[in-house]
């Protein structure tokens, strides 16, 4: 069985309980081989208030906790009986195994909490030629200088105005010649 990611539905309000309560229960019920991380999705508002700038995180979705595990019997009875859940969402009735989110939804979800876990393969390599299919160097090309993985960013040397000028460009902005 693979690990994918569930909608854990809570209490509004005790969606930070919930994710500490389940941390503790699968430490102590020795479920880490089963559930792998738990998230309360949150957004950074900055707000002006008394012409002062406040950062404060917001919840994405109140009422829900996402949990990243293999779905047994076990792993699904700890999280369905933890403190403050009230079930799973896209479970039918109480007994029935609630459906993973797909792996789209995931990653726009962790991208926007700053979180890109779905690392893209890097099919790139040093010195390749790649034409730019995005942005405002749409249709130039140019060779691949540097790569970031972990940014997913590249430098790609392309010709503008008759010199080679460094751009850096996403891994989503360009393609291979």
């Amino acid at each position: 069985m693979e690990k994918q990611w569930f909608v854990v539905h809570t209490y509004s309000g005790y969606e930070n309980k919930v994710k500490t309560n389940l941390e503790k229960r699968l430490e102590s019920m020795g479920m880490e081989d089963k559930i792998f991380r738990v998230l309360v999705p949150e957004d950074e508002e900055t707000e002006i208030k008394n012409g002062k700038r406040k950062t404060a995180k917001k919840k994405v979705f109140p009422g829900y906790v996402l949990a990243e595990m293999v779905m047994t019997d076990d792993s699904w009875y700890v999280v369905r009986n933890t403190p403050g859940v009230t079930g799973f969402v896209g479970s039918a009735g109480s007994g029935t195994k609630p459906t993973p989110l797909l792996e789209e939804e995931v990653e726009v979800i962790l991208k926007r909490m700053g979180m890109n876990d779905a690392v893209m393969e890097v099919d790139f390599e040093i010195k390749e030629s790649v034409r730019v299919i995005d942005g405002p160097f749409k249709d130039f090309t140019g060779a691949i200088e540097h790569i970031d993985p972990d940014r997913q960013k590249v430098k790609v040397h392309v010709n503008m105005f008759g010199r080679e000028t460094p751009v850096e460009l996403d891994f989503t902005q360009i393609t291979k010649l």
